[in-house]
């Protein structure tokens, strides 16, 4: 039986500079829906690469005094190194400088479009943004700047080049990606798009003079001319599979294109036109990730904030940093990325909540043993697929370890430690084989390790179905999981006049306040323990429109955690963020308090109101 296939690709970002932490993302989330449809046994090929051509790379070599391709390999080699390090189970590493892999189907590819009537020379005049490697309309650019390279000088250049009709593609695009066959998601970015090519998508230059840019692909047939990047860069997704020979076939088209938002232009644009042209498949999907700030602040050299992930993977292990890029962002939307929140989330719950179960059942099996029995522990693995189908990546996450929180309160509500019952510690032991299957593809290093604890299984949905052996030897080992410490100073902001942090109670609200407040209807989606915190929970919330937010409310002697879980309350959505914990607190929820506070109600709306709704 031939096997479903799954192809999905990065984009293959330039080498004009080492990796940061931007990318990390991008190809994390690439490493998770390969290693997931791995896990449903589809035939997988995840693409990765570096783009080596273009005026950047030229440019900045001859700035620092080298070569261009000595260049563009110290910066291509850090990228290779950077997918190795995250354990990144990518197939191929596609190199736009490698002449035997690559150069044959980018010919291929312009010879193509040339026997379609699709290329033609003419002389073109315009404002060229060298960070984008395009020309810029009079329109777009915003106070004589590019609007992503505020910081590039726009060049005025004049030369006669080889276009692209991509304008006699427009409709037949526009048509495609309103029906879904092209479908980009999430939804902002579909209408994003639309909205940009509303009056119609123009030709390209798909070349530049060899005076100017010696450095590239040379034009079949024209000695003056070399590539440009669109034609070079972008047909990296078909010859990383083999084209222009027929094997290419096998994964074509695409299933799921990752770019980050300021690359959809041209792979919803650009690369549907060429491929149309060429007459081939076009890509199933473009999924588009957000942007990264640092502690709040965008990353700039200036600023002196590039996080570099590979000088990370030096102090932290590379699935705390897989989990946090994965944990912490919502799909499509920009993120902040702190060295804080890694360890936090580490500590917490990789360490805490996971590592901590795994040890404690594995050292009762070996001192008790186990015996097999229906496991009433249950996971939704429908659930589950059903997120990930939806590149819910934090949600997935969440419904994983609200049940690594079930079974945490199952071995303290069940004592194996006092009764010795073998039922409930293979229960226990079944449920971790289950965990560890799915959070493979987020923390595969440690899921491996896991399974070696219990004498192994395979990573896919038939050993997720099937029970766990009570017979295997389990092995204690090394702990999964040390504790890390943050290496980042820890400001802790309090605020005497709350009596209950992270609480907004009435009787602190005077009547001329609350027009200054945004107040907005949530549903707290999980609650977690704060290491040492007695009073505090931290609660993560659905605020509608307004995404997800994470707040840390001292609740906890109040409240039941399972009766906090699917809970609509009123959030106050624009107070100033604060740290309690280690934890950014984004804002504060409304409850009804005695004055002695030894009575707390939260205020929740009355009947079925959608999240994110205003108040007042």
């Amino acid at each position: 039986m031939v096997k479903e296939k799954f192809y999905v690709t990065t984009t293959i970002p330039y080498a004009n500079a080492p990796p940061h932490i931007g990318f990390a993302l991008e190809i994390v989330q690439a490493d998770v829906l390969a290693r997931w449809n791995r896990l449903l046994e589809k035939d997988v090929f995840l693409l990765t690469g570096t783009d080596e051509h273009g005026v950047k790379n030229f440019q900045t070599a001859k700035k620092q005094g080298v070569g261009t391709q000595e260049f563009v390999e110290g910066n291509s080699n850090a990228f290779e190194e950077l997918t190795k390090g995250l354990n990144i189970s990518n197939s191929a590493f596609i190199r736009t400088t490698d002449k035997k892999a690559h150069w044959p189907g980018v010919v291929k590819m312009w010879e193509t479009l040339v026997k379609k009537g699709d290329i033609y020379k003419k002389e073109y005049s315009g404002n060229y943004c060298s960070g984008c490697e395009r020309f810029i309309t009079e329109k777009d650019l915003i106070e004589n700047q590019c609007p992503d390279h505020p910081s590039l000088k726009i060049e005025k250049i004049s030369e006669e080049n080889y276009f692209f009709k991509l304008s006699k593609y427009s409709e037949k695009i526009k048509k495609l990606i309103l029906s879904d066959e092209l479908k980009i998601y999430p939804q902002r970015w579909k209408n994003d798009f639309l909205s940009l090519i509303k009056d119609g998508l123009q030709d390209v230059s798909f070349s530049r003079n060899k005076n100017i840019l010696p450095w590239g692909i040379p034009v079949p047939d024209d000695d003056t001319q070399v590539m440009y990047v669109w034609c070079d860069a972008l047909t990296n997704y078909l010859t990383g599979i083999g084209y222009p020979k027929k094997k290419f076939e096998k994964y074509w088209p695409a299933d799921v294109h990752v770019v980050g938002k300021d690359m959809l232009r041209f792979h919803a644009g650009i690369w549907p036109g060429m491929l149309l042209s060429a007459g081939l498949d076009i890509p199933k999907e473009i999924i588009v990730h957000g942007f990264l700030t640092v502690d709040g602040k965008k990353m700039s050299k200036s600023v002196g904030n590039v996080v570099s992930p590979i000088e990370l993977l030096k102090q932290y292990d590379a699935d705390s940093i897989r989990y946090i890029l994965c944990r912490n962002f919502v799909f499509g939307e920009d993120g902040d990325f702190s060295e804080q929140a890694l360890v936090d989330r580490h500590n917490g719950e990789l360490s805490n909540k996971l590592g901590n179960l795994v040890s404690r059942v594995v050292s009762l099996i070996e001192k008790n043993g186990m015996k097999k029995c229906e496991n009433g522990l249950k996971v939704d693995f429908g659930k589950i697929n059903l997120l990930m189908e939806n590149f819910e990546f934090d949600k997935v996450l969440n419904e994983i370890f609200g049940f690594i929180d079930d079974c945490n309160e199952y071995i303290q509500h069940e004592k194996p430690w006092e009764t010795k019952n073998k039922k409930v510690l293979y229960e226990l032991a079944d449920a971790i084989k289950k965990i560890s299957i799915l959070l493979y593809p987020f923390i595969p290093e440690t899921c491996e390790k896991i399974a070696e604890k219990f004498g192994g299984w395979e990573f896919n949905l038939k050993d997720f179905e099937k029970s766990l052996s009570d017979k295997v030897k389990v092995v204690k080992g090394k702990n999964l999981f040390e504790k890390v410490e943050n290496k980042i100073e820890k400001k802790e902001n309090t605020n005497k006049s709350q009596k209950i942090e992270g609480v907004m109670t009435t009787s602190e609200v005077g009547f001329g306040d609350w027009t200054k407040l945004d107040l907005r209807v949530a549903e707290i989606e999980n609650v977690e323990e704060i290491e040492g915190a007695d009073k505090l929970f931290k609660l993560s919330l659905d605020v509608g429109e307004l995404g997800k937010r994470t707040i840390c409310a001292g609740i906890k002697e109040y409240y039941d955690k399972k009766k906090l879980k699917g809970k609509k309350i009123i959030y106050f959505s624009n107070l100033k963020s604060r740290k309690m914990r280690g934890i950014e607190s984004q804002g504060m929820l409304l409850a009804a308090s005695t004055g002695d506070h030894k009575e707390v109600i939260l205020i929740s709306p009355e009947g079925k109101i959608a999240n994110g709704s205003r108040v007042g």
